[in-house]
């Protein structure tokens, strides 16, 4: 895998937060993937066209990387076993949480979200946990 280089974290983030704030701007919507996506399957399309554009945007995009020099890992050591439990489990923690790590910590932390901020709070130190685990412990 490709060293993280200060320019692509930066250029992400900048993606990120513009492509969050012009959602935010123009259609009055917070961007949260899992939101966005339960949206498409649930409302009336004929307004909400945008639902389909941004998650076929977000299947796409790793495609236009490529092409800037940005690339993906190729494999994954997982069993498809593994990565469905993974889903069902982000999908649970999702709507347990009210919310994914996109809604709360891009948007929820840049509107000053208290329930944003203690939700990516406990994403982050779940993940330092498992990180720990899974490196020092088994």
């Amino acid at each position: 895998m490709e060293q993280l280089t200060w320019l692509s974290a930066i250029l992400g983030g900048l993606t990120l937060s513009v492509s969050a704030l012009a959602l935010l701007y123009f259609n009055g919507r917070i961007t949260g993937v899992s939101g966005i996506l339960y949206g498409s399957f649930s409302v009336s399309l004929s307004k909400e066209y945008w639902r389909i554009f941004f998650i076929i945007g977000l299947i796409i995009s790793p495609f236009f990387s490529a092409i800037l020099g940005f690339h993906l890992p190729t494999q994954i050591d997982l069993s498809w076993e593994a990565i469905a439990i993974g889903g069902f489990l982000v999908g649970l923690g999702t709507q347990l949480g009210s919310g994914c790590t996109s809604g709360h910590g891009i948007c929820g932390i840049g509107r000053l979200s208290i329930r944003s901020i203690i939700a990516t709070s406990i994403f982050m130190i779940t993940a330092m946990i498992t990180v720990f685990i899974l490196k020092w412990v088994s």
